[in-house]
């Protein structure tokens, strides 16, 4: 079964790179799932939304995606991963999700290693032509 990806970031990031993602891999639609937490929104409440979102999912493996280790989303990752099989992975950005999406059918931890590496090989600095 194919690994499920979930993210969680502050509004409107995680339905932003859903949509990046599903431009580029449409036929992912079911299994990249995304919460955007808003601003004047508690822990509990986007704890509830999240659990609400999964409701009647079905999904063995789950890689979490979430914007800023210690915030509000990645701390509402952690407490949804403790309910599931999950790990979570902190600093996405698109080619750590698109690495994700397009590796969603490895094991677990390849996929993991996968998404950090597309993280880190996404940040690079672009030179520009003199002029």
């Amino acid at each position: 079964m194919t690994n499920r990806i979930f993210i969680i970031a502050h509004a409107p990031l995680a339905q932003a790179l859903k949509a990046c993602a599903l431009h580029v891999y449409p036929e992912c639609s079911s299994e990249v799932l995304a919460l955007d937490v808003q601003a004047n929104d508690s822990p509990e409440q986007s704890l509830q939304a999240a659990r609400q979102l999964w409701q009647g999912v079905d999904a063995n493996d789950v890689l979490v995606l979430t914007d800023v280790l210690g915030a509000t989303p990645a701390n509402v990752a952690q407490l949804w991963a403790r309910e599931r099989k999950a790990k979570i992975v902190a600093g996405v950005n698109l080619p750590m999700l698109l690495r994700s999406v397009c590796y969603r059918n490895e094991p677990m931890d390849a996929l993991l290693q996968r998404a950090m590496t597309g993280g880190a090989l996404g940040v690079v600095e672009i030179s520009t032509p003199s002029t």
